[in-house]
């Protein structure tokens, strides 16, 4: 069963960067494309980023240019950075294996705020 350890979330000012990190268990990692999604309190969950196995990328319209997807398949890790931050950025966010999602892991909580 594919496990998802989501890490790095915290509470940063608007304008701030986080980093967040996913390992991923399993032996297809490399093979499959992953992605970040996140939700905010009252609302559904969204895609964020996702990257192919290829490391071809794509970005909601709402983070492009502010956050970036990565992957080391040499540790099953994919990573968010997020620059620029904003409140609405605000939202407990998620890694998943990408277009076929896999079970869901606990998130890492981002909160925005001055």
């Amino acid at each position: 069963q594919v496990q998802l350890v989501e890490s790095g979330g915290g509470l940063v000012q608007p304008g701030g960067s986080l980093r967040l990190s996913c390992a991923a268990s399993g032996s297809s990692f490399s093979f499959n494309g992953m992605a970040w999604y996140r939700q905010a309190p009252g609302k559904q969950r969204e895609l964020v980023a996702s990257i192919a196995s290829g490391r071809s990328t794509n970005y909601a319209d709402s983070v492009k240019g502010r956050f970036t997807i990565s992957r080391d398949n040499a540790k099953n890790t994919v990573y968010q950075q997020m620059n620029s931050l904003k409140p609405e950025d605000t939202a407990a966010y998620y890694c998943n294996y990408f277009p076929i999602i896999r079970s869901w892991g606990r998130g890492a909580q981002v909160t925005v705020s001055s």
